[in-house]
């Protein structure tokens, strides 16, 4: 496919093909989620998962790369999806407009893909597709928290028992550790978190543009063994 020659050319063709084979479910597509699926759809993945319940606000125009003037008040996963096809034609996009709880999780069959993203802020739907993904024995990579961070280059990868400096990580492994879960690798950054005027967590288009991509980065490493 000419639209990823250039891809072919560094990886070969026989990977990129073979991420032409391979089902993702992105859990958020808000700043950091929204991100995961631009750099995972521009290098070939063929299947998507898009779940979330929200739609635009004029408040994502900082940060979120489906956030436009244009978009405002529109469903994130519909223009997600779009924005998917408009790059990979090929792709098959599913979505799910609901926002994750234990009432509804088990409507999703983690079991068909080859990797999950949790890009969730809600510490309860965080824990529930953590459980379900390795229930199922399913890849996954946990994002937490990008809020109040300036500083793109404090972001790292790591089990969730070696967080630090990250108020959301602390609850996360302490929640796990309670139900006996390990071996969970998560996003999260080092930089201690900013005191802002507002209690609201602020944020930066750097900080979660950046750990999206990481997130797409790791997922295609994972998945290809580039």
């Amino acid at each position: 496919m000419e639209e990823f020659i250039r891809l072919e050319n560094l990886i070969g063709k026989e990977k990129v093909t073979f991420m032409g084979t391979k089902k993702v479910a992105i859990f958020g597509i808000g700043g950091v989620g929204g991100y995961v699926c631009e750099g995972l759809a521009r290098c070939g993945i063929g299947e998507f998962l898009l779940v979330d319940f929200d739609k635009v606000a004029e408040s994502n125009l900082n940060r979120q790369i489906i956030a436009t003037n244009q978009t405002i008040g529109k469903k994130k996963v519909d223009l997600m999806k779009d924005r998917i096809l408009s790059i990979n034609k090929n792709a098959k996009v599913e979505c799910l407009d609901i926002c994750v709880n234990k009432d509804n999780i088990n409507i999703i069959d983690f079991s068909k893909f080859d990797f999950i993203v949790d890009a969730i802020d809600m510490v309860t739907s965080k824990l529930l597709i953590i459980e379900n993904a390795k229930k199922n024995n399913i890849n996954i990579i946990s994002c937490m928290g990008t809020g109040n961070k300036l500083d793109p280059t404090k972001l790292q990868i790591k089990d969730i028992s070696k967080t630090e400096m990250c108020p959301l990580a602390k609850i996360i492994r302490k929640k796990l550790k309670e139900k006996n879960i390990k071996d969970v690798p998560v996003l999260f950054s080092t930089e201690k978190p900013i005191k802002c005027v507002s209690k609201e967590i602020s944020s930066i288009v750097f900080v979660p543009a950046v750990a999206g991509l990481l997130i797409a980065n790791y997922v295609i490493t994972k998945l290809g063994e580039i």
